[in-house]
């Protein structure tokens, strides 16, 4: 099946208009151009879009992550979002992942539905991962916090997977009636690892609060628990430190480095809503 070019908007300030992709560039009709990376994605990041010259995400951290998304870990996440995509957008369309990381969920949903993919991150070096494993979908990097490089009403799906969302931005480039999916970490995420080294007794849902900030734009659809627990060595603890930002203090390093395993459950709440 022939992919359907990606609805991808200019990103120089006051422009907007849709870019079409040319051998090695995509460009506006005011002559404004991107060049394509060697490695197949497209910077669409504008100097006011980002705080430093290495925004998002760094390679090791990057390098984690995916390690520990090949090790299975995440497995419950993926099957549940991909369940959703088949059963909520039947229809061809374009599938827009925010914050997409090195593209595990992204690469999974297209694998399982008809839909068109676009990721956009921050980091380059999750957006290169992500790019050099799935030539097949688009890949940018931007910042997803601001205007998203995405022309109005050209989505049929936006996903947003432990990543901040801006309300405005995901009801634009949804088409009316399109889905929204959002998944955040629910009360026993990483349970056993934040009560062993962190000695955090436990955390509160996300859910209540993410339904409230997202309204009236959207309405919520079904609510999903994707729950899983696995046994992690040394090392895999090492990854999911650097992969979640956890363990950042010396003792706590200590005492991650001292399990020489531990069962540790991965759990989110994920949200299937409606653009109203």
């Amino acid at each position: 099946m022939a992919h359907r070019e990606a609805p991808l908007a200019c990103t120089v300030r006051a422009c907007g208009l849709p870019l079409a992709r040319g051998q090695r560039s995509w460009s506006c009709e005011r002559g404004h151009s991107f060049d394509i990376a060697r490695s197949g994605y497209l910077s669409l990041l504008q100097p006011q879009d980002r705080r430093s010259l290495d925004a998002g995400d760094a390679r090791a951290t990057a390098q984690a992550r995916r390690e520990l998304l090949d090790a299975g870990f995440g497995r419950a996440l993926r099957e549940v979002v991909s369940k959703i995509a088949a059963a909520h957008v039947a229809a061809e369309g374009t599938v827009a992942d925010l914050g997409c990381g090195e593209g595990h969920f992204l690469a999974a949903v297209c694998a399982r539905t008809a839909l068109d993919g676009v990721g956009i991150d921050l980091s380059p070096h999750t957006i290169e991962l992500a790019a050099r494993r799935h030539p097949e979908l688009t890949w940018i990097v931007a910042n997803a916090d601001r205007r998203l490089p995405l022309v109005d009403a050209s989505l049929a799906l936006v996903m947003s997977i432990d990543g901040r969302r801006s309300r405005d931005e995901m009801a634009r480039v949804l088409a009316p009636g399109g889905t929204l999916l959002v998944a955040v970490p629910a009360e026993d995420d990483l349970a056993e690892l934040r009560a062993s080294v962190l000695g955090e007794a436990h955390a509160e849902s996300r859910a209540a609060r993410v339904l409230a900030e997202l309204a009236p734009h959207f309405e919520l659809v079904e609510q999903h628990r994707a729950r899983q627990t696995v046994t992690l060595d040394t090392a895999g603890l090492e990854r999911l430190a650097l992969a979640t930002y956890r363990c950042a203090r010396e003792r706590e390093r200590t005492a991650l480095r001292a399990l020489e395993r531990l069962d540790v459950t991965t759990s989110h709440d994920v949200l299937v809503l409606r653009r109203v």
